[in-house]
């Protein structure tokens, strides 16, 4: 599944997957939602990304676990 939202460049945070255009990660994105905060309190939080950045941040962390998140017994 392609992710246009996300980008993931060595020169922006180290690699880590980013919303385009920021510098924003996924990781903090996804870390405020297990804590409890909703998309509304996120948005507030980072007034410069949209609902569906966060839904895309949501649907890149599913996608890199249905693919990458298994661990070798």
């Amino acid at each position: 599944m392609e992710h246009p939202r996300i980008l993931i460049d060595p020169a922006v945070m180290g690699g880590k997957a980013c919303i385009k255009g920021t510098r924003l990660p996924v990781e903090h994105i996804l870390g405020y939602l297990a804590a409890g905060d909703t998309i509304d309190e996120v948005l507030q939080s980072y007034p410069f990304i949209s609902r569906d950045d966060v839904l895309a941040a949501i649907a890149f962390a599913a996608d890199f676990l249905r693919k990458d998140g298994s661990v070798a017994a």
